[in-house]
């Protein structure tokens, strides 16, 4: 799928060239698939805008915590 926008409104990690996952949201997509999160694998996420805020209520609410406390 090409990228239908220009730049990623976030770059997780972006300390390298390995194609890091990036944050899309894709403004002539489908309701159900306008958040679009790719990883450094070429593989993509497609989510509806409620599902991603459900995701950083979650977030921010302290459900991912545990695996970044892991990761350090």
């Amino acid at each position: 799928m090409p990228d239908t926008t220009p730049e990623p409104i976030a770059t997780f990690c972006g300390k390298c060239d390995c194609g890091c996952p990036q944050l899309f949201v894709d403004a002539d997509a489908p309701d159900d698939r306008r958040v679009r999160i790719t990883d450094d694998f070429g593989q993509q996420v497609q989510m509806s805008e409620e599902q991603f805020a459900d995701l950083v209520t979650q977030a921010k609410a302290g459900a991912l915590d545990r695996f970044v406390a892991a990761a350090a």
